[in-house]
């Protein structure tokens, strides 16, 4: 169990800025073993984003309240997706080669593929979410959705570092490191706790699990994408790749509700 909890302190202070205790550090192999818990990390953000929802929307009212959580979830993992989501635009945007796209990405600077590319994200974001929010009268229910939507967005992630190589041959990287290397348990943990919501959801509305369907092509897309251009993944495709799930779950869900 202590073993356990150390992993998972390991993925809370490489996922997030949330204070860990001192004894955990950076250890490569907890690196390597966090991977299990980073969709159970997903929970975290959205169970704290409704929080912050719930308590604006009590205040405020929901236009400030969306704006609000989305800036939490924001704060909380230090914009750690968001970043790898503007660099993957500025890196593809502005690069032909793979050398070209891998300096693009590493630069610290944003360009305008980036900044471009995140204004339409939240833009994006705000709408979806309000217009769930909007549509939901439990707050059971609507802490689903957000718990739902962040892990099924890191599973969807996750899965391209089980398929796929790691594409900087000197590993050299400006963001925090990522874990490269797996065991069964890591994998199994990852779905287990990546799916465990939208299980828990389909018990409510059974048509919900075929959000399942635009994800497994995101992840299927990005994977043969990033192969082609990179041999491999960076720490930034997998961010690009949760920003995107996250954004296609809600609007897969408000499909699905249209037709319900």
């Amino acid at each position: 169990m202590k073993e356990e909890l150390r992993i998972f302190f390991t993925a809370m202070m490489f996922y997030t800025q949330l204070p860990c205790p001192k004894w955990v550090d950076h250890n490569p192999d907890y690196m390597n073993k966090s991977t299990r818990y980073f969709p159970l990390i997903g929970w975290l953000v959205g169970g704290l984003s409704f929080l912050v929802f719930w308590l604006s929307n009590f205040l405020f009212g929901p236009e400030i309240a969306v704006i609000l959580s989305l800036a939490a979830g924001v704060y909380i993992t230090g914009s750690f997706h968001e970043d790898g989501f503007a660099d993957v635009f500025d890196g593809f945007g502005g690069g032909w080669t793979k050398s070209k796209i891998l300096d693009i990405m590493k630069d610290s600077r944003l360009g305008t593929y980036g900044v471009v590319a995140l204004i339409f994200l939240f833009g994006i974001k705000y709408l979806a979410l309000q217009k769930v929010a909007g549509h939901l009268q439990s707050p059971y229910l609507l802490l689903l959705i957000f718990i739902t939507y962040h892990s099924l967005a890191r599973l969807t992630a996750i899965q391209l570092t089980f398929t796929s190589k790691y594409s900087r041959e000197d590993e050299s990287s400006k963001s925090k490191p990522i874990a490269k290397s797996y065991s069964y348990k890591e994998v199994i943990g990852a779905y287990v706790f990546g799916l465990a919501p939208l299980a828990v959801l389909t018990t409510i509305h059974w048509q919900l699990i075929f959000v399942l369907v635009p994800l497994i092509l995101l992840y299927l897309i990005s994977q043969r994408y990033f192969n082609k251009w990179l041999d491999g993944y960076t720490g930034d495709c997998l961010g690009a790749v949760e920003q995107y799930a996250e954004v296609i779950t809600l609007l897969t869900f408000l499909v699905i509700w249209k037709f319900m």
